[in-house]
This record gives C-alpha cells, sequence and structure tokens, in this order.
C-alpha cells in the first residue's frame, strides 16, 4: 500500500482524512506526459479552452457548502472566512479570466518608432510557456492556487499542482474541482510532495516556470536552485504590512477595518495588518474603539457561522508568534486589548487576538512577520513620520491608508513601497481578479491576478515583418563604400540635427543610396 499523508483538523485535532504520498518519479511521469499533452493544449482555440474551464465554476457552485466546510476542517478557519475569502473569490476569479482570456491573448501591434524604418511591422504574441508548476501554502489552500491553475491552464499551459502538506483535504477538493472540467488528460496534474522535497523536484525534473507561495527563506533558496536551469520564478513571499491611520479618518471604520485585517484568519494571512501607525489626534478614539472590539471578539473551537476567529493552523506558526509576544514583553511592550480566552482551554491551537502598545521597531513582532493574531500599534505626530515607519520594512506586500480624504488618500499611497495600497480598507485587494498580487524588496518577484498576472503565464514572442514589396536588401547591407556611410550619416543628421542646412544636405546624400534597396548587386 502506497504512503499517505494524514490531514488533522487543527482546531480538533481529530483526522479528516488521508491523501496519496507521491514520489519523484511520479513527478517525472506527470512531467513528461504534461509536456506532450501541452503541444495539443496550446493549439486549442482560446474559446475552446474557456468552454472547459467555466465547468470548473459550475463545481464550484454545486459544491460551496462542502469546500468550504473542508477548508475550515483542514485549516481552522471560521466557515465564513473560508466561503468569504475562498470559495466566493475563486468564483468571481474564474469568470473575470475566462471573459477576458482572449483579450489578454490578443496578437498586439506595435507602433513604428521611426520614419526611417517604416517598412517594418512588429507584433507580439504570447506564447505559453508550456508545464507550469505551482508550489502553495496552506493560509488560503484555496484561493490561492485557483488562480493561477486557471490562467495556467487558459493560456495553453500544462499544470503541476502542489498544495501545502497541512492542507491536502483542501487540494483534494481543488482538484476535483478541476478535473470537472473534462481536460485533455495530462493537462491537469496534482502532486503531494513534501515541502523540502518539491521545489528542487520540479526544478530537477524540468518544469518551465514556477509559481510559489510561501516563506521569504524557501523564496530565495528556490531562486538560488533556479539559477542552474534559469528556470523563470514568480514568488509571492512574507508581509508585514503597515496601516496609516490619518487624523481625518473615520475612526470606527478604521478599528473595524484593523479588526478584520488584522484578525481574520487568526491572522495568518501574508498580506493582513501586522502594524498600524496612528495620527495622534485620533489615536485615543481609535484605540478606544478597537479595544472594545477586540474585547468583545467570540473566539471558540466552534468554527461553524458564530465564531470570529478560528485557530493557528501549525504548531510551528504557533510557536513563532509566542517567538515574538515573549520578545515584544521583555522590550518594554504591552497587551493593550485582547479577546475573552480561557487558558484552560482544551484546544491548543487558539491562541487570543492581541493588540500591542508601547512597542517599536526592535521588536520581532513590528520587524518581522508575525503571522498570527497580534498586531502593534505606535503614535505618529505627521505624515513624513509615517511614511518613514510604514516603509522601515525589508518586506513590502501590502499596505492601506485610512482617511477621508481622496487626495490625502493617494499621495501617502504613493510613497507606501508595497505592491498594493489601498485606501479605506485592507486585505481584499487579493480577492479582486482584475487587480495585479505581488510584492516590493523581499516580498516577492513577479505578480498574480489581473493582465499582469495573466502575463506571468506566457512569454512575450515579437514578429518583424517588412512590408515593402521587391525590396532585395536593407539599406545597411553589404557591400560597404564611402557611399553607404555618408548616407546613413545623412539619416541620422536629417532626423536629429538642429541645423536646416545640415538637414538638406543630408537628404541628398540619403536620397543617392535609397536605390540600392532594389538593386541586385
Amino acid at each position: 500500500m502506497k504512503k499517505q499523508t494524514k490531514s488533522i483538523n487543527p482546531a480538533t485535532k481529530k483526522s479528516i482524512g488521508s491523501s496519496q504520498l507521491h514520489s519523484v518519479d511520479d513527478l517525472k511521469k506527470m512531467i513528461n506526459n504534461a509536456r506532450e499533452a501541452q503541444h495539443l493544449w496550446e493549439k486549442y482555440p482560446v474559446g475552446q479552452r474557456v468552454k472547459h474551464v467555466l465547468k470548473i465554476r459550475d463545481f464550484i457552485v454545486n459544491n460551496i457548502d462542502r469546500i468550504a466546510e473542508t477548508i475550515s476542517r483542514d485549516n481552522g478557519k471560521t466557515r465564513i472566512d473560508a466561503l468569504g475569502t475562498e470559495v466566493l473569490p475563486a468564483a468571481m476569479a474564474i469568470t473575470y479570466y475566462c471573459n477576458n482570456a482572449k483579450r489578454f491573448l490578443k496578437d498586439k501591434s506595435i507602433h513604428g518608432g521611426n520614419i526611417i524604418l517604416i517598412n517594418k511591422r512588429s507584433k507580439i504574441i504570447r506564447v505559453p510557456y508550456g508545464v507550469v508548476g505551482i508550489i502553495s501554502p496552506w493560509n488560503y489552500p484555496f484561493t490561492i492556487p485557483f488562480s493561477e491553475v486557471v490562467m495556467g491552464l487558459l493560456a495553453g499551459n500544462a499544470v503541476i499542482l502542489k498544495t501545502a502538506t497541512e492542507t491536502q483535504m483542501v487540494g483534494l477538493i481543488l482538484k476535483e474541482a478541476v478535473e470537472s472540467a473534462n481536460l485533455p488528460e495530462g493537462i491537469f496534474n496534482y502532486i503531494n510532495l513534501p515541502g523540502k522535497v518539491a521545489g528542487d523536484a520540479f526544478l530537477d525534473c524540468g518544469v518551465n516556470k514556477i509559481f510559489f507561495t510561501g516563506s521569504v527563506a524557501v523564496g530565495k533558496y528556490l531562486m538560488e536552485r533556479a539559477a542552474k536551469y534559469l528556470t523563470p520564478l514568480c514568488l509571492e513571499l512574507g508581509g508585514n504590512d503597515a496601516m496609516i491611520v490619518c487624523e481625518d479618518a473615520d475612526p470606527y471604520r478604521a478599528a473595524l477595518g484593523a479588526l478584520w485585517a488584522g484578525f481574520q484568519n487568526a491572522g495568518q494571512s501574508c498580506g493582513g495588518v501586522e502594524r498600524i501607525y496612528v495620527h495622534e489626534k485620533i489615536y485615543d478614539q481609535f484605540m478606544g474603539i478597537l479595544k472594545n472590539k477586540i474585547e468583545n471578539l467570540n473566539v471558540t473551537y466552534d468554527l461553524e457561522f458564530n465564531s470570529d476567529m478560528g485557530c493557528l493552523t501549525t504548531q510551528k506558526q504557533i510557536d513563532t508568534v509566542k517567538l515574538h509576544i515573549k520578545d515584544a514583553l521583555k522590550k518594554g511592550a504591552k497587551i493593550f486589548a485582547q479577546s475573552k480566552f480561557d487558558k484552560g482551554f482544551k484546544y491548543k491551537n487558539f491562541l487570543p487576538a492581541s493588540v500591542f502598545v508601547e512597542v517599536n521597531h526592535d521588536m520581532l513582532l513590528m520587524r518581522d512577520e508575525t503571522f498570527g493574531p497580534v498586531v502593534g500599534v505606535m503614535k505618529f505626530k505627521d505624515y513624513k513620520e509615517a511614511i518613514q515607519l510604514a516603509n522601515d520594512s525589508y518586506l513590502g506586500l501590502t499596505g492601506s491608508v485610512w482617511t477621508k480624504s481622496r487626495s490625502t488618500g493617494d499621495e501617502l499611497a504613493r510613497q507606501i513601497k508595497a505592491g498594493v495600497v489601498t485606501v479605506n480598507d485592507h486585505l481584499m485587494s487579493h480577492g479582486l481578479a482584475e487587480t495585479a498580487w505581488g510584492g516590493f524588496k523581499e516580498s516577492g518577484i513577479g505578480r498574480t491576478h489581473g493582465k499582469q498576472g495573466f502575463d506571468e503565464m506566457t512569454q512575450s514572442l515579437t514578429i518583424v515583418k517588412d512590408i515593402l514589396p521587391l525590396v532585395k536588401r536593407n539599406l545597411w547591407w553589404h557591400p560597404f563604400n564611402k557611399k553607404l556611410y555618408n548616407g546613413l550619416k545623412g539619416a541620422l543628421n536629417l532626423l536629429y540635427s538642429r541645423k536646416i542646412s545640415i538637414k538638406l544636405s543630408s537628404l541628398v546624400d540619403l536620397l543617392k543610396i535609397l536605390p540600392r534597396i532594389f538593386i541586385k548587386e
């Protein structure tokens, strides 16, 4: 009997199923079969590929409750989180990409750049990479890989999907969803490999591009290994997102936004709020509302419908969060507000939602990605200080500005060094299929989602045609002589000299060599 990966509900520690563990040899066979199948798949008209892929949306609509329950049980998030941040965005994403695939893949003509070369016409066509590998994380186990799978297929690639070991039940239902599209055999493949071998195996077995979502450390490792093959990577790595609350912000909306973006999915969101900077004039009002909301959060092991926050997914992540809390307290931070929590709670993966004050950037809590139900809050006096604090991080995935002024929101957003900045919202742009997703600095390379993300699934091929009939040679071809030199120099002066007399004499030199393009010598 082949080895199995057991899936455990992190909230209850009960077994919820198992998934067959594959080998590197299995991956090699998948890639070889996928490569053969892809040559035919890319020849399918885009409209035909769309018809196949739209069947996946039908599967989602017909299995909403089952998918949401599987995500909740496998990951530990609430049922409402599973539905609102994973199932619904997936359905919207597939609609968007199917509606726009033809436009994204359409040949694009390039406007001529110079009258001297007016006979040259160029266009860009999009060519699928071939076999793309997708390595996805456990925090959003359905929606993160889903869009990448859909875009990869629509672009004409074959796809190899490896989901996180911790959330194999979600991976299997995602596999079922994609297979409902009745794709040609070999076009979509699901592999269950341990995370420690998956990246190396994908590279060594010859995938044409890797899409990886995960930690900065692993992303750097993959980039180093990929250099051996020059395999292109799209990396979506960590986040340590800053939230700037301006003096004219609506304190109630901003506090509820912090509650949502800081503690949804128990804080296990790379694009969630981790650092909050509040203008001194609104600080007390904002903090009072946030304290009230945090202390009235309903955190319970029952993740069905009434719990406001789920649990952490892995013991490793719990250890990281506790380390950051311990470090902050040791360096002088104070707990300002905390959700009600029975310390004798028998389900150990649950941690209380916590707000820390008297924090600074020497603390792990503010410097590194905590990835848990913890936020730190600092006060600022002016916007120059706020921007400096927000940008004081080696990460730059997303950020947010909270203000009633559109101009202030836009001005500050432009100064934040992050891939996505929202105004009066946070942790939702990943659900906008039309909006590119990705980060600055060590938060990653490349983009997923939107047209930019779709373009990551293809390479650009430029085709240049000469449209002038009867041409025998280009102007600058052999044989060489002084007359040719003077004529080419004349072209340069005719285009760019500022003196009329030089332009006129140069035109004569150019006209002397123009007939050579039609003459055999």
